[in-house]
């Protein structure tokens, strides 16, 4: 019985609505949203470019290539 309490208020617990902050349980059908409203918004602005993810290159290679196209491209101008 009590793996189903714990379990029961695991899904009791609420966080923050991305979009708009209201409260919103985790065991909610829309979560992390409060509803589809706040999910296509969201998803609208990742769509429009408003959010972005941005991290710096950790590929060595790749950070080669970068920034000798970037001192061929310095050195032609």
């Amino acid at each position: 019985m009590e793996a189903n309490t714990a379990g029961t208020s695991a899904a009791r617990k609420t966080l923050s609505c991305p979009t708009c902050r209201k409260p919103v349980a985790t065991g909610s059908e829309d979560f992390p949203f409060c509803s589809d409203r706040c999910r296509l918004l969201d998803l609208g602005k990742w769509a429009s470019g408003e959010y972005r993810i941005s991290s710096p290159v950790l590929d060595p290679d790749l950070l080669e290539d970068i920034e000798s196209g970037q001192l061929r491209g310095g050195n032609e101008s």
